[in-house]
């Protein structure tokens, strides 16, 4: 590696690392460099599709973007999509709403599954199931079991929350603002397992998708609380970027979502659901 970072310092004329110890950081000309190096990797990748488009054939790589949520329900969506399609090669990456629409402007995905779908940029954006967003808190909570619950009751609680950029936060403190107050928020998570864990500690209450508790819900390890207005009505989005075209792939993985994934979700998880 050290030999091919060097051959390519060579070819650039400038230094690409700044090296001080144990420490590798990239210069100013690196940062350029590496713009143009994920431009030509996402054009390899176009080409590579368009070939595969000609042939029409249902191989080569899958790149899928997920928020953390999906994660609870599109692993076992794509065992079944794959399970006749041995020749794909998937990539799956994981992050916040923030991160999908980054990778989705520089080609880093074909396809991510979000909830609210960006404004910023032009996608084609089509929804397949309900995602309902529920307040939740551990059964010794006071207001555990309390019927009835309004906004305003919730105004001396603390929240446990996921980072800037999460559409479940999003959509957590638009909930907020129409009621017009701030929350506490006291504690801030990246992981709705770690959020979970917390909540049933009784360290504060959250806001999460019904798909990321069902495990808990039918252990009686967290509850749902009774508040006016909840469940928030979401959607799941599959979405890709307008200007790209879709492999064959890629294209088959979104038919498969579009048409299987609602029944899939309901199956799952209507037991528990608000």
């Amino acid at each position: 590696i050290s030999m091919q970072i060097k051959e390519l310092e060579t070819a650039v004329g400038m230094p690409l690392f700044d090296r001080q110890g144990r420490k590798v950081s990239l210069t100013t000309g690196g940062e350029y460099m590496l713009v143009y190096a994920r431009k030509m990797l996402a054009l390899l990748k176009d080409a590579e599709d368009a070939a595969a488009r000609l042939q029409r054939i249902e191989t080569g790589k899958l790149m899928i973007g997920m928020v953390d949520t999906a994660t609870y329900f599109i692993p076992a969506l794509l065992s079944r999509f794959l399970e006749e399609r041995k020749g794909i090669e998937l990539v799956l990456q994981v992050g916040n709403r923030r991160n999908l629409i980054d990778w989705l402007n520089n080609s880093e995905v074909d396809i991510a599954i979000m909830g609210r779908p960006p404004s910023e940029m032009s996608t084609n954006s089509e929804s397949f199931a309900a995602n309902p967003l529920v307040f939740v808190a551990s059964p010794e909570h006071p207001l555990a079991h309390v019927k009835g619950l309004r906004a305003s009751d919730l105004r001396q609680q603390s929240f446990i929350v996921r980072e800037q950029g999460s559409g479940t936060r999003t959509a957590m403190e638009a909930f907020f603002t129409q009621a017009r107050f701030q929350p506490q928020f006291t504690m801030e998570l990246q992981s709705n397992d770690a959020i979970k864990q917390a909540v049933k500690a009784n360290l504060g209450l959250s806001f999460l998708s019904t798909h990321t508790i069902e495990l808990e819900l039918s252990t009686q390890q967290l509850c749902i609380l009774d508040v006016h207005k909840t469940p928030v009505e979401r959607a799941w989005n599959v979405v890709h970027m307008m200007t790209k075209t879709l492999s064959p792939a890629a294209e088959a993985f979104r038919h498969f979502v579009l048409e299987n994934a609602q029944s899939h979700l309901a199956k799952q998880f209507g037991s528990h659901m608000p």
